[in-house]
């Protein structure tokens, strides 16, 4: 005689294997259909539902708390519009390796032969940027979340899809079994012995850090000690080598500013950067280049002398592990951090505003100042290369970007999420005004919420990077700007502190002020975008 299964309903077999999974929170819009039957069975779970705005947003919260805890995100919507509007957040969970489960309301069979009101494929829209799209019905509940968390999970991490109609959401179903972690192989010793032949021929090793070495920061740092060599980070892997650690000499994305520390370089350590964090320029340095990746990659920049694949602590301990020093003084990496740092300084012509990198400088140092110790999400947009450059970082993930998306409107939700996750650090904001106007209404939910989270907004009333790239081409008028808004009333219409400031003194005192708030405060800044141009020539080439 064997026991009985235990049994439940559809959903909550999904909530159940969330919880089991370690997930602990919902965001989302819900509609009718399958979304309240979730909501209900995520609360008897002990799993907090959090109401967003847009159901992008909902995605990026979802994204950013994965990121931050390890455990898959879990976002929630309705059928049709809301799928069209959360297939933005899904391309970001997928090209930034973000491990996200949606939770969309589907069709029953019985509807598919009358229904076409609000029906498109939800699964074939988001093929191109999920691992995985399933539908309960076709499957059992349980299969069906225990198959997209791993989905989810296995590198490279990413997104997948559950669609639960209304009537398949209260059907009966077995609870799930509980399932292993999904974590990548231990590294071949044979692999981990070959990179080590290829790094012991080289006597002036670069390091480029990415966004898959975050669990791996003590490896990855001990490493680079070992080596004595100058490290490089990718946007998302800032902080597993801190700005202030002598080895650290730059940001790297492809471009031309960090080209003097690889071009005297003799070999490449690629630590878990994975060629979505870079932007599309051809690979340039004709040196060995050693991969420390958890899965091979897809499309590698430039084919591995050497691959080491599986779990990055193992891999980087096992070439540490009698790791000669390079012939790289610390004096010579200083100085070519030094000359980094210069070719992305944004002076403006002191025009009307701020200058964006004063801007960044001041808001860390009223943080310090406060005993603030906020994770930093920066939105994409001009304003990203001082904030990324100038915001020092001392730990994994202290700055949250959307990198191999590069989608606007990423910071708001980004630092909700953050702030949730962690509420005694809190989150900052950097956004410009065109990414937040695309996302105005998070900033009702990080006020409803009680969020401890400033956002700083550089308001220029343009789309600066975009003008940046117009060249002569003779636009209409209002093409890539529009009249400036007034950001800090519009915060202060949702329930939260709005702030303005022009000179450095009156953002000085903004950020004082919003430092040591409990709730949500937004500090709207003018600033001078006519420092941009030349900070992008640099970066970029």
């Amino acid at each position: 005689m064997t026991d009985a299964v235990p049994t439940t309903t559809a959903a909550d077999a999904i909530a159940a294997a969330f919880a089991a999974a370690g997930t602990k929170r919902i965001y989302g819009v819900p509609g009718g259909g399958s979304s309240l039957d979730l909501i209900a069975a995520a609360k008897a779970r002990g799993l907090a539902f959090v109401l967003a705005r847009h159901e992008t947003s909902a995605v990026i919260m979802a994204a950013t708390e994965a990121e931050l805890s390890g455990t898959p995100g879990a976002a929630l919507c309705t059928r049709g519009p809301g799928v069209g509007n959360a297939a933005n957040g899904m391309a970001h969970a997928a090209l930034d390796r973000a491990p996200v489960v949606l939770l969309a309301d589907g069709f029953a069979p019985a509807e598919r032969a009358f229904a076409t009101h609000q029906y498109f494929d939800h699964a074939a829209m988001l093929a191109p940027v999920t691992k995985a799209q399933l539908s309960v019905g076709q499957m059992a509940a349980a299969d069906a979340a225990t198959q997209a968390i791993g989905a989810a999970m296995a590198a490279p991490r990413g997104a997948a899809l559950i669609e639960l109609s209304g009537g398949a959401a209260k059907q009966p179903a077995a609870l799930p079994a509980r399932v292993a972690p999904s974590v990548p192989p231990v590294p071949e010793a044979a692999a981990i012995a070959a990179a080590r032949r290829v790094l012991a021929a080289a006597r002036r090793p670069v390091m480029i850090v990415g966004l898959e070495a975050v669990d791996a920061a003590p490896q990855a740092r001990a490493l680079a000690a070992a080596l004595g060599c100058p490290v490089l980070v990718t946007y998302k892997g800032k902080g597993v080598v801190a700005d202030a650690d002598p080895l650290f000499a730059g940001i790297f994305t492809g471009g031309a500013a960090e080209g003097p520390v690889l071009d005297a370089a003799d070999a490449v350590v690629m630590v878990g950067a994975d060629p979505v964090e870079f932007i599309p320029k051809p690979w340039r340095w004709e040196v060995p280049v050693i991969e420390v990746a958890t899965a091979p990659r897809a499309l590698p920049y430039r084919q591995p002398a050497a691959a080491v694949t599986g779990r990055i602590a193992p891999a980087l301990a096992g070439l540490a592990e009698g790791a000669a020093r390079s012939a790289w003084d610390v004096a010579e990496i200083a100085t070519l951090r030094e000359a980094w740092l210069r070719a992305l300084g944004n002076d403006p012509r002191r025009g009307a505003g701020l200058g964006p990198q004063r801007v960044v400088e001041i808001a860390q140092a009223a943080c310090r100042k406060a005993g603030f110790d906020p994770r930093v999400a920066v939105d994409a947009g001009a304003h990203m290369f001082p904030a990324t450059t100038y915001w020092q970082c001392a730990r994994p993930v202290d700055l949250l970007i959307s990198n191999g998306l590069a989608t606007m409107g990423f910071a708001v939700p980004a630092g909700i999420a953050a702030a949730l996750h962690d509420p005694a650090r809190g989150a900052l904001a950097f956004t410009g005004d065109g990414g937040l106007l695309m996302g105005l209404g998070e900033l009702a939910t990080a006020a409803v919420l009680g969020a401890r989270l400033v956002v700083v907004a550089f308001n220029d009333a343009t789309l600066s990077l975009i003008d940046i790239k117009k060249d002569a081409r003779d636009l209409p008028e209002g093409a890539l700007g529009w009249p400036r808004a007034d950001l800090a009333a519009a915060m202060r219409s949702m329930g939260g502190l709005g702030l303005s400031a022009s000179t450095e003194e009156d953002f000085a005192q903004a950020m004082a002020q919003a430092c040591a708030a409990k709730g949500p405060v937004l500090v709207d800044v003018a600033v001078d975008p006519s420092g941009y141009p030349a900070q992008i020539k640099a970066l970029r080439g």
